[in-house]
């Protein structure tokens, strides 16, 4: 492992986002007296993604002029906040964003989420792969787990563990490629991960979806709703949470609830990119059940 560098005065700040805890990231950034430039500007950086995945866009949009002095990862985030503040023209927003080349791992890690977003992993790659940044690494890895590519996945991972073992995005990705394995044996572990990181930290919704994904890769559909009802609690707005509250009501035979579901997660993002994917299915399927006509006898 390599040699650990000096307690990052970021610490809990990147903690906290890292496990969804938003608003305590915010409160962490505003505690702190940094002298520091580049530190100052990472603590900014990472308190407007607390503010994108809040959904107030504006005050990003606001406080980030769109003015080439502005910090590369800044720009970065910015950009971030204008794909996802206007769902109806993400196209156009991907289709005509900047063709500057980007160099810092928050600017980059943006580009990337934004192609993660538009389902393009491929793109997504393009922008971290080869970069030694735990953050770029992360990303690197969920890019290519998208691709079903979890031999290159583990292959990143083994390059994480020589950045920081210990990181929390390092223990993260452990827990998506365990849940992306075909052994029933790694999804339990991967629940092991997000519990010990709830009881270290604090519960969120993103880490009670890690640990219902879990489940649900195990069909244990009833303990699956149970963590999410304690998710919804926490968030009754959490993208993941609809979804998945959907996809396990409707193992669970509650045809009412998944459907009462997915209509909340319409309302919250009506042109999300896995509605359109659910679109095209459904789309799909009847198609197909058109070509099988009951015959009467």
């Amino acid at each position: 492992m390599a040699e650990k560098e000096e307690v990052d005065i970021l610490y809990d700040v990147k903690t906290n986002y890292y496990i969804g805890n938003y608003q305590q990231c915010i409160n962490e950034a505003q505690k702190l007296k940094i002298n520091d430039l580049l530190k100052t500007i990472e603590r900014d950086a990472f308190v407007y993604r607390c503010y994108i995945q809040q959904k107030k866009y504006r005050v990003v949009l606001d406080e980030i002029k769109p003015l080439p002095a502005v910090n590369e990862s800044l720009r970065g985030v910015r950009q971030f906040a204008e794909y996802m503040m206007r769902p109806n023209h993400r196209d156009s927003i991907v289709n005509n964003l900047p063709l500057e080349t980007f160099v810092e791992p928050i600017a980059l890690s943006m580009r990337a989420m934004i192609h993660l977003q538009q389902r393009d992993p491929e793109s997504a790659l393009m922008m971290v792969r080869n970069v030694d940044h735990i953050e770029c690494v992360a990303l690197t890895i969920q890019s290519l787990l998208a691709m079903d590519r979890s031999d290159l996945a583990k292959k990143e991972f083994k390059r994480m563990q020589e950045i920081d073992e210990d990181h929390i995005l390092t223990q993260l990705s452990q827990a998506w490629i365990y849940l992306s394995s075909q052994n029933s044996d790694k999804y339990q572990d991967a629940y092991y991960i997000y519990q010990e990181l709830a009881d270290k930290h604090t519960t969120t919704p993103l880490l009670l979806n890690g640990m219902a994904v879990a489940y649900m890769q195990q069909c244990k559909w009833d303990d699956a709703e149970g963590v999410l009802k304690e998710a919804i609690d926490k968030d009754t707005h959490y993208i993941d949470t609809l979804l998945n509250l959907s996809v396990c009501s409707q193992h669970l035979g509650k045809s009412t609830d998944a459907n009462r579901y997915l209509i909340q997660l319409r309302d919250q993002e009506q042109s999300s990119l896995i509605l359109g994917y659910i679109d095209e299915k459904m789309v799909e399927f009847d198609r197909l059940a058109s070509q099988y006509k009951s015959t009467v006898y």
